[in-house]
Order: structure tokens, then sequence, then C-alpha cells
């Protein structure tokens, strides 16, 4: 059944390759579950809007994986997208001020606007529009779109994954706090109590990224998830004897009990269409073509990107069954409007799946189900230290940093927006914005340089768009 479903054979792989890579997809990207509703309800843990975001998080995604799966029969998995996340918080305070609703008044409110943005994808998806927009980036800066990810991806397991705080501040980061500090007891003076959290941190994250790589090199197909494994029990074993702490304190004070009816409540199809009208419509529509833009572009650069690093893409740098996979991140974003979400988008975390050896959509499956389950089992999830994926994300990063041999650095119109890409994906950490700024990079020089009719009209068209998006500030 499976075989005839997910095509196993013909690409290459076996259902114990798929379900490790999903877990091990999952693994990567289980932070999601709860730091999704804490970004959005500006960490009201516990409080009913928490808990239907929560479920809403756990729901959307797993339905927008189950259509990556079937329709399109690709290894990537979905969830709200960070970044759109983030932005969406800050629409919600600004609708409370300026029409003064309460928080979930305006939180119902700005799911239209995500409703809104699912449908025009729906129909851009069915219509071939984007599909045709992702043909339009030229094949140069597709080429840099993989290696690109891989730096942003290094710069979450360095940083923001591995973010540490104390009574003296933070976050503090293992690169620019830790490393970067002169001595070992500037770097505690810093700190303050961080300071051991941070040296079990970057212990545990380097002790990962060795085994992986050792497992690897020695043809352990599941190289990553023991590699995470292993660094998990290294830190679990360091918050109880050095830290004394108890790691896994959120088994016995969280509950297993899913919150159906904070989300009935809360936020299921609750979606305030009179409120919606009070913003404006000048508003309106500057917020639906800003999460437009980078919606689609970051789920177009994760896409190409992973698809890239596991051999996907044909000779002409496309992919099969695009329509198919933007469709199914349409769908998780409309549904994701319906639960309580933000944008459900492609993420980049999938690189880890995809290296673990995930090809078919069975991989989207098995972590489309651990995400189902996470709604009676999240305090399993939470146990998972940030430190253990961020070995995954580092590696990940360097294996797609690959790609930039296949990148014709002898041509300055192919060199100069990747090498800004890789610069612009982890600083900006927005891989739609990068993209932007490869095409504006990529016209501008063949405009200038004689060879504007090597620039297609599509191309042309996004290089503006970007453009009046980046001065407007949009």
């Amino acid at each position: 059944m499976l075989e005839k479903i997910f095509k196993l054979k013909e690409n290459r792989t076996s259902v114990r390759t798929e379900l490790i890579a999903g877990l091990t997809t999952f693994m990567t990207m289980a932070y999601i579950i709860a730091l999704n509703p804490n970004l959005l309800t500006n960490f009201d843990v516990g409080s009913s809007l928490w808990n239907g975001v929560f479920m809403a998080t756990c729901v959307a995604s797993a339905i927008g994986m189950f259509v990556m799966a079937f329709a399109a029969n690709k290894p990537f998995a979905m969830a709200p997208g960070m970044g759109l996340n983030s932005f969406f918080a800050v629409v919600v305070a600004n609708i409370v001020s300026i029409t003064g609703m309460t928080y979930l008044e305006s939180f119902q409110a700005a799911l239209c606007i995500i409703l809104v943005e699912g449908i025009v994808f729906l129909l851009l998806s069915v219509l071939n529009v984007r599909e045709k927009i992702v043909d339009a980036i030229p094949l140069g800066v597709r080429l840099g779109i993989a290696p690109a990810i891989g730096m942003m991806l290094m710069n979450i397991g360095f940083g923001s994954n591995a973010g540490v705080y104390s009574e003296t501040g933070g976050p503090f980061y293992a690169m620019s706090n830790f490393f970067g500090s002169l001595t070992a007891g500037l770097a505690k003076d810093t700190m303050g109590s961080g300071y051991g959290t941070m040296v079990l941190t970057v212990v545990t994250m380097f002790i990962g990224l060795f085994v992986i790589v050792i497992l690897a090199q020695k043809g352990v197909k599941a190289a990553v998830i023991l590699g995470m494994l292993a660094a998990s029990v290294i830190n679990w074993a360091g918050q109880a004897l050095f830290l004394h702490t108890n790691p896994f304190a959120a088994l016995t004070t969280s509950s297993f009990v899913p919150p159906v009816k904070d989300m009935v409540d809360t936020t299921l199809f609750k979606f305030n269409f009179s409120g919606f009208a009070q913003i404006g419509w000048f508003t309106v529509i500057t917020l639906i073509v800003t999460f437009c833009i980078i919606d689609m572009f970051d789920t177009i650069g994760t896409l190409v990107g992973t698809a890239s690093r596991a051999g996907m893409l044909d000779q002409n740098g496309k992919m099969p069954k695009m329509k198919e996979a933007l469709l199914a991140d349409a769908v998780g974003t409309v549904v994701g409007s319906a639960t309580g979400t933000s944008t459900v988008t492609t993420f980049v975390e999938s690189a880890s799946g995809v290296e673990a050896g995930g090809r078919t959509g069975l991989t989207a499956l098995t972590t489309g189900v651990l995400f189902l389950l996470c709604i009676f089992i999240s305090p399993v999830a939470a146990v998972i230290p940030a430190a253990a994926t961020s070995s995954a994300l580092i590696y990940v990063g360097v294996l797609m940093l690959t790609g930039l041999k296949n990148v014709h650095f002898d041509d300055i119109s192919e060199a100069l927006p990747v090498a800004l890409m890789l610069i612009a994906m982890p600083v900006s950490g927005s891989i739609g914005h990068a993209i932007g700024l490869g095409l504006i990079a990529y016209t501008v020089v063949k405009v200038f340089t004689g060879k504007a009719k090597e620039v297609s009209v599509l191309t042309y068209i996004l290089s503006a768009i970007f453009l009046i998006k980046f001065f407007l500030a949009v």
C-alpha cells in the first residue's frame, strides 16, 4: 500500500528511512508547537487563547503536511512560519491600538487577513501563477538559495535556537556571547547564572554535531536522529548533575488533556469580520500584500533550496509537482486561519529530514502524525533540548553549503546575487527578503552591463515589487 501511494522504490528509499526522516524533521521543528502560541499570545501561557493557538498549530500543520504527502509526494514539513508569526503578533497589537478592541477580538480580526492570503494563494496555485514566479527566478539565483539557507540554518543553530536567559538579561548566544567573549571569566560575569547553561549548551551542541558527522561518515542512515538523541542524553545529564534542575519537569507539570474546548471558544472559525472592517481598507490591503510576498518567497526558497539538496531538481533547476507543493502550502494557510494561527508555510527544518534520507510524502506524513500526537503528548516534545536540535541544524547547514560548487563565480551577474543572499538570509532571518535582494542585484547587473534582454519580464516585475517593498518598509 505505502509503496503504491508514495513510490518508495522509484525514489530509492524505504519505509524505515522515511519514518526516521519524518521523526528527524519533527525533532528539529518541535519547538514551534510551544513557541508559536507564546509569540501569538504574548506568552500568556495557560490562557484559553494560548491553548486554542496551541491546538491550531498542531492541527493546521498536520493537515498541511498531509496535503503535501498525498498531493505532492514530497518530504517537506509545514508549520506556522517564524517571522510571519511575530509579524502577525505585531499586527494584532496594532489593531488593538487602532480599534480599541480586546486582544482576542483583534486576534480574530487578524485571522481574516490570513484567510484572505490563503485564498489568494489557493487561486494563484490553481492558476499556476506561483509556479510561473518560481520559473522566473534566474537559475543562478536558484543555485544560491540552498547554500544561503545553509548559512541561515547554521545561524539558527548557533544563535536563536540556543539562546540563554538569566538574571542579567539575555538572550545570550553561543557564537557572540560565549565564543565572542575574550575570556571565560568575562563570559561568566556577563551571563551570570546563565553561564552554566551556556557551557552545557555549547558542549551539547558540539557533541551532537560530532556524533552526527562520525555516524554519517560510517554510512549510518539514522545519523542525524542518533546524534540528536546522544546530545539530548548529555544535556539531560548535565541539567541534573551540574545545574541541579529537572530536565523532565514538563512531564510532571503539564497537562496531557487536549484543550479542544479552548480552541472552539477562541479561535476555531472565529473570524471577526466586523473588526476586520474597522482596520481600514488601505491598511488591510497593505498587510495582505506584505504577508503574501513574505510567505510566497519564503516557501519558494525553502522548496527550491531543500529540493536542490535532495537532488529533486531537473537540469533546468525545476522541481516536479511544484504546483502541488505550493497548493499544500496554501491549504495549510487557509486551515491555519480557520483553526486559529498565523500563516502556515514550508519549514526550512525540512532539510534535516531530507538529509536523513526522506524523499517522499511518507516523511511529511510521519511528521504530520507526530504533530497531531502532540495534542496529547505536548510535554514530551518540550523535553527535547534546543541545543540538541542545534546540532542537526548546523550539520545540515554545512551540507547545504556544498551547493556553492554549482555557482559560476566567474560570472558576476551570478556571483553577486549569491554572495548577497549568503549574507542577507542569516542576517535578516528572511528567505524571501534575501531572494528579493538577489533578484534586484541580478537585474541591475544585467541591465547596466548591456544584457537587459537576458532578464525576463516577470523577473523585472518581481525586482520592482521588492524595491517598492524595501523602500516603503511594508
